[in-house]
């Protein structure tokens, strides 16, 4: 009965990490679309806004800001609207994270 009980318990564990590693997945597909204009991974080229390395509250707020129509954008406010509040924190997250 214990062997039954540790392996059902490292296959929630395995579940969870899977669930866990989708996750982290689903951040980088939606940061994938950033790419065209702030670079692979946040790292644009010159001339372009960098997000790379910027403060995760900083970039929050940005994109809140686009998305509540209280910055001025071009294309930032539609695609910010289609992303949740918690989306767009874990967006954030993701970029603050990577190296500049």
């Amino acid at each position: 009965m214990k062997r039954t009980k540790n392996w059902l318990l490292a296959g929630v564990l395995c579940a969870a990490a899977a669930g866990a590693h989708a996750q982290v997945n689903q951040i980088k597909v939606w940061a994938a679309a950033c790419a065209n204009c702030h670079g692979t991974d946040g790292r644009a080229q010159p001339g372009t806004i960098a997000l790379a390395g910027q403060s995760k509250d900083d970039l929050l707020q940005k994109l809140l800001d686009f998305k509540n129509g209280k910055r001025p954008a071009t294309v930032m406010h539609q695609l910010a609207k289609g992303y949740t509040d918690e989306q767009l924190a874990q967006i954030a997250g993701y970029f603050a994270t990577q190296k500049k």
